[in-house]
């Protein structure tokens, strides 16, 4: 592959920072990616190539947490207009919204789509019933300063924590309780599961860690030169992407932590990183207000990469509707 670049897709529409991103699994029409921006207007993309879909209206704040069901047939979103809402990703309907008593930072679905776990500035984090919409949530306090993001395990009997308190904390579904506090030189920036759920990969200043969930011991760390902000594992975890503070994407190899590549793409940090669902690409959200799209293996014909040349200088770009969406309807800004 030594005769190709990576050539990422940029994809434009947003206004405003873009702080997290997710995809959704594998559907029959494909997988789908969600962003989260300042601008409070999350956007909906097809993930293999970008191509804008449509925008969930509703919000009054800057948005900053994200998330599709495995399905892709519901979304979830939290912002700084202290709520979290429950859309439906195929009309683009919001069906629900929780009321908080601060910003919401992270929203979360359980694999089955029946909870939502949602972080906020209150300090705690809240599991509300998606089948019983005005039962009082399960509540889970301790942490001692603002949350900034919250996952489940893959069996939605845990959940885990990152906090400004310098401390991710994993909870006991069942038991509302805490189970285990892991400590870090620096506040935790990002949170992410492994697709396979036995591995938790942490970013702390400029390192990420990973972690075993049965035990939630450390396996290994490595440094990046650069504060980071967001990491993703390959699902064959035999490499991982970060990006932070210096505009550069990183990819290392799991197994040395030897880096790969580096590309510098976005023209501000890279807030939020993640591998698709199928491993061929990974996105990035930047404060240049951007997503981007990147090759895993550079030169790959995939999506809308057709093979670039080292020698070429054109850049794909994915800012159109694309006429081959009608399976997902959502919003269409004016």
């Amino acid at each position: 592959m030594s005769n190709f670049r990576q050539t990422p897709l940029t994809c434009s529409g947003h206004t405003r920072p873009v702080v997290y991103l997710a995809f959704s699994d594998i559907t029959q029409y494909g997988y789908y990616l969600i962003s989260a921006c300042k601008d409070g207007k999350p956007m909906l993309r097809q993930g293999e190539t970008g191509d804008w879909i449509g925008t969930f209206e509703g919000h009054k704040g800057a948005v900053w947490g994200a998330a599709l069901n495995r399905e892709a047939t519901r979304a979830a979103t939290g912002a700084a207009d202290f709520t979290a809402k429950i859309w439906d990703a195929v009309s683009g309907d919001e069906l629900h919204t929780f009321s908080h008593k601060h910003i919401v930072k992270s929203v979360d679905f359980s694999r089955d789509s029946k909870l939502l776990l949602t972080a906020s500035q209150e300090k705690k984090l809240k599991i509300f019933d998606l089948e019983k919409h005005e039962a009082e949530p399960k509540v889970f306090a301790g942490h001692k300063d603002t949350l900034k993001c919250a996952i489940f395990t893959k069996d939605a009997q845990q959940l885990i924590s990152a906090s400004d308190d310098k401390t991710v904390r994993v909870w006991d579904v069942n038991n509302e309780s805490e189970i285990k506090q892991l400590e870090f030189a620096n506040p935790p920036n990002g949170l992410e599961l492994s697709r396979d759920g036995s591995v938790l990969v942490v970013t702390s200043g400029c390192v990420t860690s990973f972690w075993d969930t049965g035990s939630f011991e450390k396996i290994k760390e490595f440094e990046a030169p650069t504060q980071l902000y967001s990491a993703s594992l390959h699902h064959q975890k035999d490499v991982f992407v970060c990006g932070g503070e210096d505009f550069k994407m990183y990819k290392y190899d799991y197994e040395s932590g030897a880096e790969i590549e580096s590309f510098k793409g976005h023209f501000g940090p890279v807030h939020c990183v993640r591998f698709s669902p199928d491993g061929e690409l990974y996105a990035s959200g930047s404060e240049d207000g951007t997503l981007r799209l990147w090759q895993t293996t550079v030169g790959k014909t995939y999506g809308l990469w057709k093979c670039v040349l080292a020698d070429e200088t054109s850049t794909p770009t994915t800012d159109t509707v694309p006429q081959s969406a009608p399976q997902q309807a959502v919003k269409a800004e004016a």
